[in-house]
């Protein structure tokens, strides 16, 4: 007699990259597992301003492919939509970063998803931290909360790799991909 047994399956997990882009960007990997987010890993890199724009773009170019290549792989990409810049030279560092950040992710075969609406910085803000207007530190609060972080987890200064992971979690929550109610603050 033949017993057949029935396999139990698992959804796999759902694994976002955030990315927070500039000359000194943030990236983190997030994953989702039964609707609650979890760190993977973040970083971010501060450039030089001494250093001519073509080296600044390929240490963030660099610096992309190496966390993606280690992270990998990703369901999604996303990235925070730039809305305006303080002025010419301020738009022209965010877009060339992009334009490395892309480079980057399409060695790889992913490409940032041009997220409609997009997620603008006081979207982020809203989402994560509840407040369009958060300081830095009140959205890195909000992300150590939201990914059950210790208090003393210690995001790097400037906060980009924070701010990245706000990116990723702001898009899983606009999703309603991840469950928030139970970590409130």
């Amino acid at each position: 007699m033949l017993t057949l047994t029935k396999k139990i399956t698992r959804p796999k997990p759902l694994r976002v990259l955030g990315l927070d882009l500039s000359l000194s960007p943030g990236i983190a990997a997030i994953e989702v597992k039964g609707r609650k987010p979890y760190l993977v890993a973040c970083s971010s890199v501060a450039t030089s301003t001494d250093d001519p724009d073509a080296v600044r773009n390929y240490i963030v170019e660099s610096f992309v492919s190496a966390f993606v290549r280690e992270h990998r792989p990703f369901d999604h990409v996303v990235r925070e939509d730039f809305t305006s810049g303080r002025n010419k030279r301020a738009t022209q560092t965010i877009f060339s970063s992009w334009a490395a950040a892309d480079r980057a992710l399409y060695s790889y075969g992913y490409q940032a998803s041009d997220l409609k609406p997009a997620l603008a910085p006081t979207s982020v803000k809203r989402l994560v931290a509840g407040n369009g207007k958060a300081e830095k530190k009140e959205v890195a609060d909000a992300v150590r909360r939201l990914l059950r972080l210790g208090e003393d987890y210690a995001f790097k200064t400037g906060y980009d790799d924070s701010d990245a992971c706000a990116v990723a979690l702001a898009y899983l929550i606009r999703e309603d991909l991840i469950d928030t109610e139970e970590v409130a603050a």
